[in-house]
């Protein structure tokens, strides 16, 4: 097949002006050509009164080295790569000690999948429950204020990425296609077609709970097998070797492989990794506030007359500034036509996130206004990190009233300096329910100074985002792990424990779904060479 790049035409063309389009690039007579298929749309809307659909299509024609021959100085046309997955080994036999995977989030999720697809038979460890129990145990949180620690937005099957947006896109390099690996899976599960050809895929919360429970299935159907209520309180290291785990201070399962991919929020796991002597070391993550508009505000700044559009759908937003102070601010994990969400795992604490469902028709559109910071800022421990953020969400807790609500501002008051005592316009969408107050007090004062300068400038890129009855909520703290646990480039195994290999997001090497399933497929083919290799 031959592949075409940047085709572009009108926001409204018609369904036969594509095959139009590649006809007349090739300068092709109509009976040439077989087939065609869209892989890859996205659209232009610098220009709000003429959007642009600019598309890259696979074609199939008659005499394919012909077209190829009369098409070599163009650089829009070529030969169609080969995307599809290849496994790297499969195993001989079934004689020897099961791989074990800690964490069932996207990164668990894919390393156990293709450790089954090649007959490896992979034991999963999940601290948290089903999805549908942890969905029952998240809405008592939202709905009752009753939070269980082991089983909420951080913690069961499918991780902290089943309560978000779904969002399918990453910008990490991918020479191996292993996120085409990602979306296919998820689409054999029962995720829709389109997320394989349009440029910003997402799912939603309650099409991805479905699909989790479809994955499990599969990889059990291969001899995996999934544990929940699982939580590794040990790693059994001898000579720098895993020689096991230790399941509920209780149960010991002997292996030499292990898959740690036990998310951002895992801290308890990160202690105790650190007091096994795996090296540890702190890094850079970002904290905020969620922020909210009415999503027909953003949508009409971003898509003016097109607003409203099906194809272009909910308009969304990716900001960046850099202030005087030194600091950067930007938008994070932004979800149109959406609800922000408690996302605690700790009693005592709020925890703010953004989630939408596959609709995204809810009325407000929401992201994460957040500052980075860097270890400098909690130096010492490589730990550290997490008391910061802990106090952090403490301090938001009795801000909001002790009772889980989170502490609110409308963006006008914000930017004043002035506690809120009504709220305006904008309706919030947190629950269990915000307390207004002034959020000054809620963050280090580097990053309120750099927010406050940092809203006015997003509201010259985007009109109305410093409306005044727009909403904040705080805190925003678990955007990234506040550590990486370093290993080896080319083995992916920690830098000082054999058979221990640190993966995903709270390993510190992803971030969102889609980066920590093609994380997950890299550290899954790493342990099968090495397995295949012992063997």
């Amino acid at each position: 097949m031959l592949r075409i790049t940047d085709l572009q035409l009108p926001l409204d063309h018609s369904e036969s002006a594509l095959q139009a389009a590649i006809l007349q690039l090739l300068n092709l007579p109509a009976d040439e050509l077989i087939h065609f298929e869209v892989f890859k749309r996205s659209y232009d809307a610098r220009k709000k009164t003429t959007i642009i659909l600019i598309y890259t299509v696979d074609i199939e024609v008659k005499h394919e080295e012909s077209v190829l021959q009369k098409n070599k100085n163009n650089p829009r046309i070529s030969t169609t790569p080969d995307t599809s997955y290849q496994f790297v080994v499969q195993a001989k036999g079934n004689q020897f000690k099961r791989p074990v995977v800690i964490g069932f989030g996207p990164c668990g999720l894919f390393a156990a999948l293709i450790l089954a697809q090649m007959g490896y038979r992979p034991i999963v460890l999940e601290r948290g429950k089903t999805v549908r129990e942890r969905t029952q145990d998240t809405w008592g949180l939202w709905r009752k204020r009753e939070l269980q620690p082991e089983s909420n937005v951080q913690f069961g099957e499918g991780g902290a990425g089943t309560f978000s947006d779904g969002k399918l896109y990453s910008q990490i390099k991918d020479p191996k296609h292993y996120g085409r690996k990602v979306l296919t899976e998820f689409v054999k599960a029962g995720a829709p077609d389109e997320i394989l050809y349009v440029s910003k895929p997402h799912i939603g919360t309650f099409r991805l709970v479905k699909m989790i429970e479809e994955m499990r299935h599969s990889i059990e159907a291969l001899g995996g097998e999934i544990r929940f209520q699982q939580r590794v309180t040990d790693i059994d290291i001898q000579n720098g070797a895993v020689q096991g785990v230790v399941v509920n201070d209780g149960e010991y399962i002997e292996t030499n492989h292990v898959v740690l991919a036990i998310g951002h929020s895992a801290r308890d796991t990160f202690q105790m990794v650190y007091d096994k002597g795996i090296y540890v070391e702190a890094k850079p993550f970002s904290v905020g506030f969620r922020i909210e508009h009415p999503q027909s505000v953003i949508d009409q700044a971003r898509f003016g007359p097109n607003a409203g559009n099906k194809i272009l759908g909910a308009a969304d937003y990716k900001l960046v500034h850099h202030a005087s102070n030194g600091r950067s601010v930007y938008s994070f994990c932004m979800c149109p036509g959406g609800t922000v969400v408690a996302a605690t795992s700790e009693p005592g604490r709020v925890v703010t996130n953004g989630m939408s469902q596959y609709s995204r028709n809810e009325r407000n559109a929401n992201s994460a206004i957040v500052v980075g910071i860097s270890p400098a800022d909690y130096p010492g421990h490589p730990l550290a990190g997490i008391q910061f953020q802990r106090e952090l969400e403490s301090h938001a807790y009795v801000m909001g009233g002790g009772n889980y609500n989170a502490p609110g501002q409308l963006i006008g008051d914000f930017l004043r300096n002035t506690s809120s005592t009504a709220l305006g316009a904008v309706t919030p969408s947190y629950k269990p329910g915000i307390t207004l107050v002034n959020l000054a007090a809620a963050l280090p004062g580097f990053a309120i100074e750099a927010i406050r300068e940092a809203i006015p400038e997003f509201d010259k890129k985007i009109k109305g985002f410093a409306m005044n009855d727009g909403i904040l909520t705080g805190v925003e703290t678990r955007t990234s792990s506040p550590i990486r646990i370093k290993r080896n480039d080319e083995t992916l195994q920690s830098i000082n424990t054999t058979g221990l290999y640190p993966a995903g997001e709270g390993a510190g090497y992803a971030g969102g779904i889609l980066s920590a399933g093609v994380d997950g497929i890299r550290v899954a083919e790493a342990i099968a060479l090495s397995m295949n290799k012992t063997a």
